[in-house]
Formats: structure tokens, sequence, C-alpha cells
């Protein structure tokens, strides 16, 4: 069985049994308008404001496409190449505080 939202959280891991690549949102093109955050599961809630961007942690996505069609702008997109390489400590802050718009 994969692991929670909380467990993903906890060991920084992306579960293994996700066969779709993450996304990715591509800051030059992004509008900040939080579609994306508002349309993301609740149950992967990968999608965060961290300062005046708009991030996606990818160990916490499925790449279920959910927030692919309401970009008004498309600045979202399959990201095949990710590999886990660990993203700074501060963007593992945002789930699970009161800043988490998925709780």
């Amino acid at each position: 069985m994969g692991a929670t939202r909380t467990e993903r959280i906890e060991l920084h891991q992306r579960n293994p049994k996700w066969k779709n690549p993450p996304v990715r949102i591509e800051m030059l093109e992004c509008i900040n308008c939080d579609a994306c955050l508002r349309h993301c599961p609740s149950h992967f809630g990968a999608i965060f404001n961290h300062g005046i961007d708009v991030v996606v942690i990818p160990e916490l996505c499925s790449g279920c496409d959910k927030c692919l069609p309401v970009c008004p702008v498309n600045c979202i997109y399959p990201f095949p190449e990710w590999q886990e390489a660990g993203y700074d400590q501060e963007w593992w802050e945002n789930p699970n505080t009161e800043n988490d718009p998925y709780r």
C-alpha cells in the first residue's frame, strides 16, 4: 500500500506506485492565479504558494494532471526528467503547517 500524504511529507518520498511523472510550473509563464493550487486533490496536496512563486513538490505530485486544464496560461508541464534529488528544507516546511491549504 502506498504511503499517505503525511507519510510522504515526513519521508520526503514519492509513492513508488505512481506511474505518471510529476508536473512542474514554468514560473516565467505563470500569472499566480492559484487555479492549479485549488484543483490539486487534497490527498496529494502538491502545489503551494512559495513567496511570489507557485511551486509543485514532486514527491507529493501523482501526475494526475487535474491542474493542467484549469491553468489559464498553460504553464504547467509534465516533468518526466525529474529525479529525486531532494528539495530545500524550506519547501518541506509548507506542508503540515498553518499555511498548508490542504489541511
